[in-house]
Parts: C-alpha cells; structure tokens; sequence
C-alpha cells in the first residue's frame, strides 16, 4: 500500500482539471479510486503519474487523462447513462471509475487472466454493479444490449458493427479509438438507422484484438 496515496490522488485530480478536464463528478472519482491497486507492485510508484503503464500480457493501463477524457465524453451524452458496456477491461481501472458514475457496466475482456484480476480487484473495492464477461470485444455483448454507452479502451481498425447495433437507438453513444498507427479517438451517437460522428483528437492504445484467450 502506497503511503499518503490520497495526496498523490489529489495532485492527480489537479492536473486532470489543469489539462482540461470538467465535470466534477469525474475529477471526483479519479481523486477518490486507489489507481495503485491497478498495477503490478513493481510500479506503484508510478501510479499517480498522468501516464499509461504495463499490466502485463501486453496490456496498459491507461493514462489518467485519458481514462477521465473518454469518461466525461460519455457522460456529456443527451441521455442519463444507465447501462454502458465497456469493451476491454484490463486491469479493472476504467471499469472502476464508469462504476462509480453510471448505474450499471457490462465489461468483456479476451484474456481471461485480467479479467479473474480485475474481478477480484471489484470485490475489494466493494463494487457491486459490474458483470464481467471472458470474450470477443468484436462482438461486444449482445444479449444485454441496447446500451446507453459504449466505451472501447482498445484501438479497432474499423468501428465493430456489431458495437453500433447494440447501442441504443434513441441517442446511444460510442466512444472507440479507430485507426492502426494513426488513431483517433471518435464519438458516434445513434439515432435510428443514423450514426452521428465526431472526433476528438488522436490518441494512442494497444490494439483491439478479435478472438478470446484462456
């Protein structure tokens, strides 16, 4: 255990508001989550430096920022966030902060080791309305769909069609890092059989795999 996280947290949270970040409910909760417990001990040091880091299996953890940017993107959304979908959940961390903002996320994961990780890590920080799924982000998950919001922590080569039929026609949105060496964070509403978008600069994830592994 880090000790005086809280100050570190706090420090992070002031640098979030200082490189653009507004919504108060989501500096809150970026202030208040113990990144630390997110990564290997080896680096918790590092856990409240506003950069991405290891987690294994060829994983990161995002940067804070990002993870606070993609966040506030999908809570901007006309319709309240009820229940999101969020593709790709390595450590657990952005599964923690969407959490503790919206009422219930659904979470797929293709490397069954993170995901066992992340679900222990959800039971000690005693949060209860998360279901975690072992499979193909690709595919998303279509029994619990219309989602209100899906947020995708990993780069596709193409925006999944699947994950624009799952979101909920009436204002459902998508926020997806689309490209391979250039990649662009974009935000697709539904409306109907129409798809709105926008982008909100570049950015930088490991790629969205297809396929699942044990």
């Amino acid at each position: 255990m880090l000790k005086n996280y809280q100050g570190q947290a706090r420090k992070l949270a002031q640098l979030l508001q200082q490189a653009g970040i507004v919504d108060t409910r989501v500096l809150q909760v970026m202030e208040s989550t113990p990144r630390h417990s997110f990564m290997p001990e080896s680096l918790t040091h590092k856990a409240y430096e506003n950069t991405a880091l290891p987690i294994g299996n060829g994983q990161t953890i995002s940067q804070p920022f990002i993870v606070a940017k993609m966040t506030e993107l999908l809570l901007a959304a006309e319709r309240p966030m009820v229940n999101v979908l969020e593709i790709g959940t390595g450590s657990g961390y952005q599964t923690a902060i969407l959490a503790q903002l919206v009422q219930k996320v659904y979470s797929v994961e293709r490397i069954s080791s993170l995901q066992y990780q992340a679900k222990r890590r959800m039971k000690l920080l005693d949060l209860h309305n998360i279901q975690m799924k072992h499979g193909d982000g690709w595919e998303g998950w279509q029994s619990k769909a219309p989602y209100d919001g899906i947020l995708v922590t990993a780069a596709a080569s193409r925006v999944p069609e699947a994950l624009l039929s799952q979101l909920d026609p009436a204002g459902g949105r998508l926020i997806i890092p689309v490209g391979d060496s250039q990649q662009e964070l974009k935000i697709i509403e539904r409306y109907g059989d129409e798809y709105r978008q926008q982008t909100s600069g570049g950015v930088r994830f490991v790629p969205l795999v297809q396929g699942e592994l044990a």
